[in-house]
């Protein structure tokens, strides 16, 4: 397996020809991928009249950009970016694949490993090297999120993942930064496609944006009930942030589920986190530890939630939060939610 080598990210670019947040964030990871193996990062760029994203990519951490700029590739079907990332892919053989966990990327990622006969872990949250062998430590929860499985994949190569978006950090642009633009010519025609896409249809239901919100307040089953978790609304109705609870306030009907935080919810990244009643569960850590604070209120003092928090409170939250609550009224709901 020799002749593989280097770490590739596959950019996922939106229907306004802008790149997502996520290629951007596994940009960042793959450049600390790249330099512990000591090879280049390159970025695979496809879609139509998108040329002129390349350099955004090498200023985002790349030093190689693959590019197929071709109309069949307008918008993403699977045929058609598939037989694009297989030309790439077998002609120059990278080491590591990565792409984000989005609805394309994770379509994307199963068809291609499946082609090439490659391992896939699905919904990673933290990756690594074994530099002695090689190896991509893919991690991700496992088990209900009671453990970390880290998968590896010894015999076929490339070694691919998909990456939860906000678990890993972009770096900051750098548009001095030099690298190459490689483009490759795909022979695909329109009529030789097997599905065509007729209509986009966006869903403008107004949910709960929880992965934008700069101020979250969390709540777990340590509140009691239904009504203990009322605590929880009242705190955010007073600071004016968004609410969101664990899989077990969900599953409780105590929250809708587009407002769980976890592995199996929302990975949120605010700039303050209050987690109350949260014991620290892997499953709902993985979603919420890049937040800027973590705010942790538990009555046990060895919550694993301790773990991760900026500041802890070991105390009963019926009896803090209300307090919480008291001070923050004094505080105008603008002076906290703009952070």
């Amino acid at each position: 397996m020799e002749e593989y080598s280097g770490v590739w990210v596959f950019i996922e670019v939106d229907e306004e020809k802008n790149i997502e947040g996520v290629s951007l964030e596994l940009l960042g990871a793959g450049r600390a991928l790249a330099d512990k193996l000591n090879v280049p990062l390159a970025g695979v760029l496809l879609g139509d009249n998108i040329r002129g994203l390349a350099n955004q990519v090498i200023y985002s951490g790349a030093d190689t950009v693959y590019v197929v700029d071709h109309p069949v590739l307008n918008l993403y079907r699977t045929e058609a970016f598939m037989k694009a990332v297989i030309l790439l892919a077998e002609k120059y053989k990278p080491e590591i694949f990565l792409y984000g966990a989005t609805p394309n990327g994770k379509d994307l990622a199963s068809a291609i490993a499946t082609d090439l006969s490659t391992g896939l872990t699905a919904d990673t949250t933290m990756l690594d090297i074994d530099l002695e062998k090689r190896l991509l430590e893919a991690s991700r929860p496992a088990f209900g999120g009671n453990i970390m499985a880290t998968i590896l994949c010894k015999k076929h190569r490339p070694q691919m993942a998909t990456v939860r978006p906000k678990v890993m950090k972009a770096l900051q642009p750098d548009d001095s930064r030099l690298g190459k633009i490689i483009e490759e010519e795909l022979e695909l025609r329109e009529e030789d496609m097997r599905t065509k896409v007729l209509e986009i249809v966006k869903d403008v239901t107004k949910k709960a944006n929880l992965a934008d919100a700069h101020v979250i307040v969390a709540g777990g089953k340590g509140l009691g009930d239904q009504q203990g978790f009322q605590l929880i609304h009242e705190l955010a109705e007073t600071i004016g942030a968004s609410v969101g609870g664990t899989r077990d306030v969900i599953e409780a009907g105590w929250l809708p589920h587009e407002l769980q935080i976890g592995q199996t919810g929302e990975t949120v990244t605010p700039k303050i986190y209050f987690a109350i009643g949260i014991s620290g569960a892997i499953q709902h850590v993985v979603g919420m530890k890049n937040s800027e604070i973590i705010i942790a209120i538990n009555k046990n003092p060895e919550a694993a939630i301790f773990d991760v928090a900026t500041y802890g409170i070991v105390g009963d939250a019926h009896e803090i939060v209300p307090k919480l609550i008291q001070q923050f009224k004094g505080i105008s709901k603008g002076d906290l939610s703009y952070v």
